[in-house]
């Protein structure tokens, strides 16, 4: 009979592994998604603010789009030494600090008085927020079996488009407020959207677990097995000789950098969307909540396709594909973006660039893992999301500063179009490059 060293046939150890799975995905993953829920719509309830705080200020499209951009610049600077203070302190420690702050910055938003001071909160808020993404990546890989990991990075990451399905027509609703206490619409929009950030900051310190070794909530069983799931990983990666466990080796390491690369389309293309989405769609003359409203239609679409599309990564254990399809559609729906002439082709293009950016997400996500571990997966991972993120800069900016250039929007909508067709090149390039890994099977079935 095959029995392990505890004793446990092959039966056993399978609905162990279904029972381990339950609880993974029921006890980390809502939440989880909820703090990428208000970490998100934090980011971008700018472009909502944008419908009057530009004016309000003085903020001309360039101006705007530069500022919105800002946020990655502080959140370049400051990813990789957060995300290796979070390796060496533990999740639940740093992301409640995480959080707290980048509420405090967030409501702060609301008092700035011009270009200068809104560049500086952007800034601000993107070194205060450093480390969060990359931060519940890592957390993620120190829970999931490789098996799993695309459709557990699916369910926190579908917290973005949720964010933007429930967040639209909620900031749409704020900003036709009226003013309170000598506050404008934009700046109740900021303050009250900063408050979940601060107390679910003070939440994570009792509701995150570090590892798994001290996770009271499985039965002893469940742990054992879930320990040496994650050892016998971590193992085969160590035996594959371009496993990379230093902080330093994996900031030399190709495939970060190619994976950087390709994350830095994927990212351009949703912040375009979370900064410009609401004023695209607002020049055919819709109110703020029914912007909020349509706004919303691209995300609900997005998140059934990538919880699809994740699955089906995993169940196939293929990446590069994954990756690749959904960038070159995503590239496409932001050219019909641009000659877009109604509003329902302006919102069947949302939808295709939604799907694309969405989809790509979870798959990509799945492959530091491997061939990072440790410091290396800490410091890898944060580099990808640090240099990736730098699309959410340019692609925003770049819009901003075209659309004064040129009057419209297509310029910028096909350069982003443009970053997401190389995301689809270098990753079809780097899996021509490394062999991809044969994945370890979580068996379920008897």
């Amino acid at each position: 009979m095959d029995t392990d060293i505890t004793g446990n046939t092959a039966a056993d150890r399978s609905e162990i592994a279904a029972r381990v799975t339950r609880k993974l995905m029921w006890r980390i993953i809502p939440f989880v998604m909820l703090l990428y829920f208000v970490s998100f719509l934090d980011r971008v309830n700018v472009g909502f603010a944008a419908i009057t705080m530009n004016k309000a200020i003085g903020l001309s499209p360039a101006a705007f789009g530069l500022g919105g951009g800002l946020f990655f610049i502080g959140y370049f600077l400051f990813e990789i030494p957060s995300n290796l203070i979070l390796h060496r302190v533990g999740a639940r420690l740093w992301i409640a600090r995480v959080m707290v702050s980048w509420g405090l910055v967030s409501a702060a938003s609301a008092f700035v008085s011009g270009p200068a001071s809104f560049y500086t909160l952007r800034f601000l808020l993107g070194v205060a927020e450093a480390g969060f993404f990359p931060g519940i990546i890592l957390y993620l890989s120190l829970w999931f079996p490789a098996r799993q990991r695309a459709v557990a990075a699916a369910w926190f990451m579908a917290a973005a488009p949720i964010s933007t399905a429930i967040g639209s027509p909620l900031s749409g609703a704020l900003m036709q407020l009226p003013p309170f206490m000598g506050l404008a619409d934009w700046q109740l929009l900021y303050l009250i959207e900063a408050v979940p950030a601060v107390v679910l900051g003070v939440v994570v310190l009792r509701a995150l677990t570090d590892s798994p070794d001290k996770a009271r909530w499985l039965d002893a069983d469940e742990r054992n097995w879930l320990i040496t799931q994650l050892r016998d990983e971590a193992r085969l990666r160590e035996s594959n000789t371009g496993h990379t466990a230093a902080a330093w080796s994996a900031l030399r390491d190709p495939r970060v950098l190619a994976l950087a690369l390709i994350y830095f389309g994927t990212s351009a293309g949703l912040y375009t969307l979370g900064l410009w989405a609401p004023l695209m769609i607002r020049e055919f003359g819709f109110s703020a909540l029914q912007t909020g409203l349509l706004n919303a239609i691209p995300a609900v679409v997005a998140v059934v396709a990538m919880i699809v599309w994740a699955r089906h990564s995993d169940r196939t254990g293929e990446r590069t594909w994954h990756v690749v399809l959904p960038c070159l559609l995503a590239c496409a729906g932001f050219v019909f973006a641009g000659s877009a002439t109604s509003a329902l082709a302006i919102v069947l293009a949302l939808v295709t660039v939604n799907v694309g950016i969405s989809a790509a997400k979870a798959p990509l996500w799945a492959m530091p893992g491997t061939f990072l571990s440790g410091a290396g997966a800490a410091a890898g991972i944060a580099m990808i999301n640090s240099i990736g993120n730098l699309g959410g800069f340019v692609g925003p900016a770049a819009i901003g500063w075209l659309k004064a250039q040129t009057g419209g929007y297509t310029a910028g909508l096909q350069l982003v179009a443009a970053t997401l067709a190389l995301s689809a090149i270098v990753a079809l390039l780097l899996s021509r490059k490394t062999r991809q890994p044969v994945l370890p099977q979580v068996r379920h079935d008897h």
